[in-house]
């Protein structure tokens, strides 16, 4: 395992974790995650691929530039790293991580040979979040932990009893204050990248390389009804809905994920 630095196009200090060895796979993490985000898959894998897992920007050990965040700043990092790995690779990415692969899809890219998504929250975008985004940045500026906490489960729409449920076990546990602020200022500037996003599905039609599409059948409405509309946008799109799995199952069944990336690697 290494970490290496790769600069994007306007400077920003990108990190990246490196394992394993084979044909190359870029794992783009969530909002609130980090190089951390994909070590089960990733552990995984590692026999197989070599796996790039990129710190995203805002998200330390990455920079954290000043101003607002778009996709299309995003889009420019994936093909930073790209073109770091220099030879063709398959694009993966998790929640945002999975928008954020979209967008780069549809740009394009020489060494971009697959694309493998799960479950992008593709309904939480432009004046859906626009408020939301006002209320997280007041709650930020104040380092209100709760307030901040109930933006993000609108931005999510997760069920109250599964947010009571994750209430109750963090509850046994004291959190990392230097590990909460980092994801507190990453969720920030993805709900700016959010806030200036569109929900037209259309778009993602222009998607050319070969796609597969994950999702959990438990996950909560409007997941489901996205993802169906999604799959009759993207062309020649090859699906897995696991049963009894929701938008956890990269942490909570990183084999199901595991096995389907590498079956789905190996058709091309």
């Amino acid at each position: 395992m290494s970490d290496l630095e790769v600069r994007s196009a306007d400077g920003t200090r990108l990190v990246v974790r490196r394992i394993g060895a084979g044909e190359p796979v870029v794992l783009v993490h969530g909002s609130g995650g980090g190089l951390h985000s994909w070590a089960g898959v990733a552990g995984l894998l590692e026999g197989e691929f070599e796996l790039w897992m990129p710190a995203r920007r805002g998200y330390g050990p990455s920079d954290v530039p000043p101003g607002p965040k778009s996709f299309a700043i995003e889009v420019a990092d994936v093909a930073a790293v790209l073109d770091e790995v220099g030879r063709p690779a398959h694009l993966v990415g998790a929640s945002y991580g999975s928008t954020l692969a979209l967008h780069a899809a549809v740009g394009g890219h020489r060494y971009l040979r697959s694309l493998a998504i799960f479950e992008p929250p593709l309904f939480a975008a432009e004046d859906v979040i626009v408020p939301l985004l006002a209320r997280y940045r007041d709650a930020f500026e104040r380092d209100d932990a709760a307030s901040m906490f109930a933006v993000l489960n609108e931005v999510t729409r997760v069920p109250a009893a599964i947010v009571a449920a994750f209430a109750a076990g963090a509850a046994q546990q004291t959190p990392d204050p230097v590990e909460a602020r980092r994801s507190a200022v990453g969720w920030l500037h993805d709900l700016e990248a959010l806030a200036g996003d569109e929900t037209d599905l259309q778009r993602w039609a222009a998607v050319a390389v070969p796609t597969l599409l994950m999702q959990g059948a438990d996950t909560w409405e409007p997941m489901p009804s996205t993802m169906n509309a999604l799959a009759a946008v993207l062309p020649g799109v090859r699906r897995v809905i696991w049963p009894g799995q929701s938008h956890f199952v990269t942490a909570m069944a990183p084999g199901l994920v595991a096995d389907a990336l590498r079956e789905f690697f190996a058709k091309g």
